[in-house]
């Protein structure tokens, strides 16, 4: 596949044919609903006016308003920004949550801009989003937007429209009305479906070595979780490399270093090892948690983890998927792996509708029974058709979006 978006018209395509879904639902879901291209004017620190793109698709709202994830990234392109509204589709149905997918981002470097800069960058998304509001669109965060960046969005929207409206945006902070157990959602939620995937397969969690691909908000919380049920985390990689202790990394340690350091580098007791060796490490669970597609034709023969667990968006390419299956490896997609941070989303605006706020307990329990279920769903679909699990997971979404559809009266 030429780049992501082909691979979600791709995943999408073969999970309609598992179900002999319509044509027309096929072809109205393989583009989204709304997709807008507009520009950001910024004012820089030296005076010159900049010109920033920006984007924002709607998938689907058959299930409810759009929702979720902005990213920002120098590289950033209109079909990413597609493919991923797309995955938050899915996600959202997956995880039984009454909202479309929506994705939004600007294509702009945020580590070469002051913060005055940025922050006048992402208040003028918000400025000229439109449409936006709790009921039709809610971003959140992604790659290169954090808790603080919310904050800037709700309090432009909240300075907009006059109103308090703590639902118009995700991933704020505690303060601001974001929920408790919003920041390890995600990584959270992969560690969920590892623990239940090992279950299935028969690992025993104190003998079952791990490799993770990325340590940052979403692979730092997986490993954590992980370390703390006794799985033996062999090797950790991030930006500026990998590390690799055959005697297992002490996380908790790590975790302080990094702190410390910004990076998993030079860590004590381990061993620096190229990062594109991290795939090829004789271990029993490989987790992807950084970008997309680096998991491809070139390196899936050389994968020896009995088990695959993406927490990133799209870190395997059909082309690679179809050689795992081949070989047997057990694979937990992306679009329930890491529906964590969709599913607490959809707390975090519950929360802020009703102005009711609830204990991290209750959010973590929920979050729990939630994936867990549709882990389980999930599983039980993939042995009635035969299938692999991310057809599987396109296949229980579609079957709750194109039910919502023809309700309309929209297939």
């Amino acid at each position: 596949m030429k780049n992501v978006w082909e691979t979600a018209r791709y995943y999408l395509k073969v999970a309609a044919e598992a179900i002999n879904l319509e044509p027309e639902i096929t072809e109205r879901l393989s583009t989204p609903m709304r997709f807008v291209e507009f520009t950001i004017p910024v004012r820089m620190d030296n005076g010159d006016k900049k010109l920033f793109v920006a984007y924002r698709s709607h998938h689907c709202d058959a299930l409810g308003p759009c929702k979720d994830g902005t990213r920002v990234k120098p590289d950033l392109t209109p079909e990413e920004i597609k493919a991923l509204s797309m995955f938050m589709s899915i996600k959202h149905a997956i995880g039984d949550i009454p909202a479309g997918g929506g994705k939004g981002g600007i294509k702009a470097d945020p580590y070469s801009m002051s913060k005055g800069e940025y922050e006048r960058l992402i208040r003028g998304f918000i400025r000229r989003l439109v449409p936006k509001g709790a009921m039709i669109d809610v971003p959140g965060a992604d790659i290169g937007t954090g808790e603080e960046q919310m904050a800037w969005m709700l309090d432009e929207y909240e300075q907009i429209t006059g109103m308090h409206s703590p639902a118009a945006i995700n991933d704020k902070p505690v303060a601001l009305g974001g929920s408790k157990g919003g920041y390890e959602a995600t990584g959270r939620g992969v560690a969920l479906c590892t623990f239940e995937a090992c279950k299935d397969l028969g690992f025993e969690f104190d003998k079952t070595t791990v490799a993770i691909q990325g340590f940052g908000q979403v692979g730092s919380v997986t490993a954590k979780m992980l370390f703390e049920k006794g799985f033996k985390i062999l090797c950790v990689s991030d930006i500026y490399g990998a590390i690799y202790d055959p005697k297992g990394i002490n996380i908790t340690n790590l975790l302080e270093y990094v702190k410390k350091t910004g990076k998993v580098v030079e860590f004590p007791g381990a061993q620096s090892i190229d990062s594109r060796k991290l795939f090829e490490l004789d271990v029993d669970v490989l987790i992807p948690a950084a970008v997309q597609d680096v998991i491809t034709e070139d390196n899936a023969d050389r994968i020896k983890a009995k088990l695959v667990v993406e927490a990133a968006n799209g870190p395997t390419t059909p082309e690679a998927d179809a050689i795992l299956s081949r070989k047997g490896i057990r694979l937990i997609p992306d679009v329930l792996a890491n529906s964590g941070g969709a599913i607490v989303c959809h707390f975090e605006r519950i929360q802020g509708l009703s102005n009711d706020w609830w204990e991290e307990e209750k959010v973590y329990q929920m979050l729990e029974k939630r994936i867990l279920g549709a882990y389980k769903e999930i599983s039980s679909i993939a042995q009635e058709l035969k299938v692999t699990r991310r057809t599987a997971a396109w296949a229980y979404a579609l079957r709750k979006i194109a039910e919502a559809m023809r309700l309309r009266g929209w297939s």
